[in-house]
């Protein structure tokens, strides 16, 4: 249970803090909290600026639901209870939850995982690899869910990294309820906003940086700084534990994020699927790859000044290139982290069946396959698709159903539309959170980008604007031994329409047009 403390126990030496008004002696018996409707008595309120409202504006409701503190950046006089203004209302909000809370993350050993693709299935990985090796003593907050212990939280519909508050809370449950080990999935938007801001981490992971988010970020350099973020976030207050990074040694960027952990003074750690020269060695790296229809199967080797050995043999459901190298990051950090033998981790490998939403399969007794996976930018796409032909038998079609989103980065329109054309044999195009653009607009683009790679309309590639009757008619295209692909949504629960999140699951609307009748739930439906 949290102590109570004072106001000036909780912002001492906390960053950006402009003036303080009244009495800092007020015990804070309650959460740091962002929304007005969360405040209990006892508690602080954050007054931030946010894209369509201004937390200010609750300041007057937030006092009467029982805020002890108020924290925000304008200059106000008067209120009853005291109030700290600060530079960036949005920074500080992590670092004050952190320390109501006693900062739980420096009583656990964190692991943070980033990346475009594949941060999911890396941290739930490593997460299943640490519950094997620790006897269940190791949490994970994903995009999925939280696991807590014995508990499990939903982290919410379109919401990627939870909000500040809710991250702590997460890992004050973890330490309240034994746990020593926490897998936490950090994005560029929970790292930009400061969502993340108070966790302090021993291992950091990257997975992959490609073309995503730059509608928000503005540019491919300020989308890789927010990365970089969580490489800035080791914990200092353990020097104990194997602090450091696990890079991708295959991606593009790999020299910049290593170029951030030497600049901590943390230790570096580069996986690739290939052992290239000596010049450019990989420490961990895969050989005897083999692809089976339901399966992925190789040899992990560890390189050392004494030599290369083997270190484990990889069975896992999961298929395609890239979960071999979401497996093989998530072992790596496993053999530094807890120096432990091979069996917890071909079993906790072995034990990941698959991500909810994820390369996963729908069956319906029908005698083709049909998969959704969360595939919503170019590179996750084209893995998705590559994957996909892995499986397919000779003679077999791959069909791909998926959108682009919209008030999201544009150019990604053009760029999954053409993959698709390129490596699926049909293509439909449909809805995916189109918001306030036009629908119909969306699709003029994907559509000509399949015609520049020489798709014919009706043919190879088809417009259908309802999500539902696209899964149904996808499936009425697919013949015995086809692949059926959904992409985009995944474990996703709802899609947004106008201003209104609609409820919407990919996996359901799959099982109903596999039943044979298409989902109808959705504004564009017949």
């Amino acid at each position: 249970m949290t102590m109570p403390k004072t106001l000036a126990e909780l912002i001492s030496q906390q960053p950006g803090i402009l003036t303080v008004a009244g009495d800092t002696n007020t015990p804070i018996t309650a959460p740091v909290v962002e929304s007005d409707a969360d405040v209990r008595p006892g508690g602080v309120f954050v007054a931030r600026r946010g894209g369509s409202v201004d937390g200010h504006d609750f300041i007057s409701r937030a006092i009467e639901r029982g805020a002890a503190a108020i924290v925000g950046e304008r200059e106000l006089d008067g209120l009853p209870v005291p109030y700290v203004r600060v530079a960036n209302a949005m920074e500080i909000t992590g670092y004050l939850s952190a320390a109501y809370h006693d900062y739980p993350s420096r009583q656990l050993v964190v692991i943070g995982v980033t990346g475009t693709d594949g941060k999911t299935t890396t941290s739930t990985l490593i997460h299943s690899i640490l519950q094997a090796a620790t006897g269940g003593t190791a949490g994970l907050i994903s995009t999925v869910n939280a696991v807590l212990g014995a508990s499990v939280a939903d982290t919410g519909l379109h919401v990627t990294t939870p909000g500040a508050p809710q991250v702590q809370g997460f890992l004050a449950q973890m330490v309240a309820n034994g746990l020593t080990h926490c897998v936490l999935e950090m994005t560029s938007h929970g790292l930009a906003q400061g969502r993340l801001n108070g966790v302090d981490i021993d291992i950091a992971v990257l997975t992959n940086i490609t073309h995503e988010h730059l509608d928000y970020h503005g540019s491919f350099e300020s989308y890789r700084a927010a990365k970089g973020r969580m490489f800035q976030m080791f914990d200092r207050n353990k020097p104990h534990y194997n602090m450091g990074g696990f890079i991708n040694a295959d991606d593009p960027n790999a020299a910049y994020f290593e170029a951030l952990c030497a600049a901590q003074g943390v230790g570096i750690w580069r996986y690739g699927l290939d052992q290239h020269d000596i010049s450019d060695r990989r420490d961990f790296y895969i050989k005897h790859l083999q692809y089976h229809a339901q399966s992925t199967e190789f040899d992990v080797y560890r390189d050392k000044d004494a030599g290369l050995f083997h270190w484990a043999h990889i069975q896992s459901p999961l298929v395609g290139e890239f979960n071999v190298r979401n497996i093989l990051a998530a072992s790596s950090v496993a053999y530094v982290l807890r120096g432990m033998t091979s069996e917890p981790v071909e079993q906790g490998v072995m034990q990941v069946q698959g991500i909810p939403g994820r390369m996963e399969r729908i069956d319906e007794g029908q005698d083709f396959t049909a998969i959704v996976d969360f595939a919503h930018t170019p590179n996750a796409l084209e893995n998705a698709l590559r994957a996909g032909r892995t499986m397919l038998q000779p003679g077999k079609r791959l069909i791909a159903v998926f959108g682009s989103a919209g008030l999201r980065d544009r150019e990604k329109r053009r760029m999954m539309a053409e993959v698709s054309a390129r490596l699926a044999d049909i293509t439909v195009l449909t809805a995916e959170d189109p918001r306030t653009e036009s629908l119909n607009g969306i699709l003029e683009i994907m559509a000509g980008a399949c015609v520049s790679q020489g798709g014919i309309e009706g043919e190879t590639f088809f417009r259908v604007a309802d999500r539902g009757e696209a899964l149904y008619r996808a499936c009425q295209l697919a013949q015995p031994g086809d692949i059926v692909m959904a992409c985009g949504k995944g474990h996703e629960q709802s899609m947004c329409f106008g201003t209104t999140e609609y409820p919407w699951d990919d996996r359901e609307a799959l099982r109903a047009a596999l039943r044979g009748a298409p989902l109808r739930t959705l504004p564009t439906a017949e």
